[in-house]
């Protein structure tokens, strides 16, 4: 689509952090926005913004496929989550090993069948909020041993990024006209309660500062410019076939699929 303008956008856990950002860059651009977040106090900001807010929770799969297919989006952003427990995995429970699966992956998964199923309007789009952590074991690769702290979060977003292309495949093969992407950004962003908490595990462990951990990575990516550039992946031609594309600190959009 060249542009979002008038178009009807969902987007999950849109009331703080990075899907704050797209929210706010969406609007920018005059689409029509819903926000489903759980805290209603964060939602009340976001319809001060000129969203619409919903309460209710992404990881409840009939609410979704109520509001797929009552609200017909053209875009729809998958981007509710958990913070994840972070210890190293002698520390773990199952239960705090499995939050970010409970919560990311659970969700993902009830937003991308929502969208099958409704379905969606041709042409439309679903972004899936992945992370580059993603990355561990795969090229361009990030070291595991870099994420001993991060638990289940590894794996639930190379899901996510999975269930990407294991929609394409279904939309394709039902000629739905509906493209899936994941987006991953590639540096942590310390200004979110997630960059924050995992910054602040493993500068603990190291016995630095957030601060310093935080500058390991370069000069931070910042929400307002992942807002934009997720904006532009949906509005301009070039990001308009791809699935997976990295997000980092004033460089262009990165295409990552082999």
């Amino acid at each position: 689509m060249e542009t979002i303008q008038d178009q009807t956008v969902l987007i999950t856990g849109g009331s703080r952090g990075l899907g704050l950002a797209m929210v706010e860059a969406l609007l920018r651009r005059q689409a029509k926005v819903t926000v489903l977040a759980r805290d209603s106090q964060s939602l009340a900001a976001v319809e001060q913004l000129g969203a619409k807010g919903i309460q209710g929770d992404a990881t409840d799969a009939a609410l979704m496929d109520r509001l797929v297919a009552d609200l017909r989006p053209k875009v729809l952003v998958l981007n509710a989550g958990a913070t994840p427990w972070m210890g190293s995995i002698e520390e773990q429970t199952f239960e705090s090993y499995s939050i970010v699966w409970n919560n990311d992956v659970k969700a993902t998964l009830h937003g991308v069948q929502a969208a099958l199923k409704a379905p969606m309007p041709k042409g439309g789009r679903v972004l899936l909020a992945s992370s580059g952590a993603a990355l561990v074991l795969s090229l361009p690769a990030i070291r595991a041993e870099a994420m001993r702290l991060s638990g289940g979060y590894v794996g639930a977003k190379r899901m996510i990024w999975l269930m990407a292309h294991n929609a394409n495949s279904v939309a394709r093969t039902r000629e739905l006209g509906l493209l899936f992407q994941v987006l991953l950004p590639l540096q942590l962003v310390g200004v979110t309660g997630l960059g924050r908490a995992v910054a602040a595990a493993y500068a603990g462990r190291a016995g630095t500062t957030v601060e310093d951990h935080l500058a390991r990575y370069g000069a931070p990516l910042r929400p307002e410019q992942y807002g934009e550039d997720v904006a532009t992946l949906l509005t301009d031609p070039r990001y308009a076939d791809g699935v997976a594309y990295g997000f980092r600190r004033d460089t262009p959009i990165a295409p990552l699929d082999a």
